[in-house]
């Protein structure tokens, strides 16, 4: 298939080769393929980089767009494609407008390449759209370092998962529940089970909220043993 990657080139250059060679040691330590440790499509919709680009980036060939409008309009075209309404629909300029707060010829002069966009309209539509920080603007290799980044960070929680063993569990009375809420959340998910979830948000501001929810509960228990 033309979107399968079976592994980086070796002339793979600059940061990103790091990056690069990092991820495939992981998957082959924990037995994922090439193919799904570099797939190309999830690769593209994370980075906003066009999949025949990652290709070439990750063969070490020079390739990406230079030019800081036409990645705009590359990313920003990517977004609408692959970040759908509930309802499977894409959404409209007036709705991406609202949104973003601007009006919509602002947001269709900007769709069409007729206006240039600012680092305020980024950020607006990056948070519309729930995105990270530079989705829009970043240069390709630097958008494609990113997402190789969270993809090996996948891989080293599931790597600890399985070097880690499960705890014993303790066994509970007929149809008891730990009283402790917290005690109950670790019971029903595990704490790698937490971190995993975590992990899959989209942006550090989600995460973000997660490590101060937890870190708010913690607080909240110490408290009551004290």
């Amino acid at each position: 298939m033309a979107d399968d990657f079976t592994g980086p080139g070796r002339a793979a250059a600059g940061p990103l080769a790091a990056v690069v060679a990092r991820v495939a040691e992981l998957a082959d330590r924990v037995g994922v393929s090439r193919d799904e440790a570099f797939h190309l499509p999830r690769l593209s919709a994370e980075s906003g980089v066009p999949v025949a680009v990652i290709k070439d980036l990750l063969e070490g060939r020079p390739a990406g767009e230079p030019d800081l409008q036409a990645r705009f309009l590359q990313r920003f075209a990517l977004l609408r494609k692959t970040r759908l309404k509930p309802d499977g629909r894409r959404f409209t300029q007036q709705e991406i407008a609202d949104g973003a707060r601007m009006s919509r010829q602002q947001a269709g002069a900007l769709i069409n390449g007729d206006r240039r966009p600012t680092m305020e309209h980024c950020a607006a539509i990056q948070r519309f759209f729930q995105v990270h920080a530079g989705f829009l603007t970043a240069e390709d290799a630097d958008a494609l370092a990113g997402a190789l980044q969270r993809i090996e960070q996948e891989l080293q929680l599931r790597r600890s998962e399985e070097a880690e063993p499960e705890p014993a569990a303790v066994p509970e009375g007929p149809g008891e529940m730990p009283e402790d809420p917290l005690e109950r959340l670790l019971q029903d998910h595990g704490v790698r089970g937490i971190a995993w979830r975590a992990a899959q948000l989209p942006t550090d501001k989600h995460r973000d909220k997660v490590t101060e929810w937890l870190d708010m509960l913690l607080e909240n228990v110490k408290r009551s043993e004290s």
